[in-house]
């Protein structure tokens, strides 16, 4: 009977061991989230600057995808849509076009990657016809991001 009255004591004893739990520290929380933060600041410029070249490459993409139509809208018509008709006319049947074997693109004409309207001329300078995304800004020139995006 000893024993069991001594096993019981251990029993008590280690579970109330076993029960208490230990929490973290205000000072173990402040490290955690110093490392956290240094991550965030390392790896959110890195990120950032990937999404801006992927705009970019979306841009270019979606240009080179114009130029095939607009060439395509020249096989079936004789010429280039006009500055008039501009980039619509790959989706719908401009008036009076009665070759327009069309829509020459899949889906609706997209805005660019900044929800800035491509612009097209005709003529382009040294080409038949320009199509361009004027960037981040929206506007003429600029460097980076702001650059000028066209099918020259």
């Amino acid at each position: 009977m000893v024993l069991q009255s001594d096993d019981r004591k251990l029993r008590l004893s280690e579970g109330g061991a076993r029960g208490r739990r230990r929490g973290f520290t205000l000072l173990e929380m402040l490290v955690v989230l110093v490392i956290i933060g240094l991550l965030a600041g390392y790896v959110a410029p890195r990120f950032f600057a990937q999404v801006g070249r992927s705009e970019v490459k979306v841009a270019r993409a979606q240009i080179d995808a114009f130029e095939k139509a607009v060439d395509q809208f020249r096989l079936d018509t004789g010429h280039f849509p006009s500055a008039d008709q501009g980039l619509a006319a790959l989706v719908a049947r401009p008036a009076g076009e009665q070759r327009w074997a069309g829509p020459y693109l899949k889906k609706a004409l997209p805005a660019d990657p900044w929800g800035n309207a491509y612009v097209y001329r005709v003529p382009g300078g040294d080409l038949d016809y320009e199509i361009m995304s004027y960037g981040r800004d929206g506007r003429p020139g600029g460097g980076g991001e702001d650059a000028d995006i066209a099918n020259r």
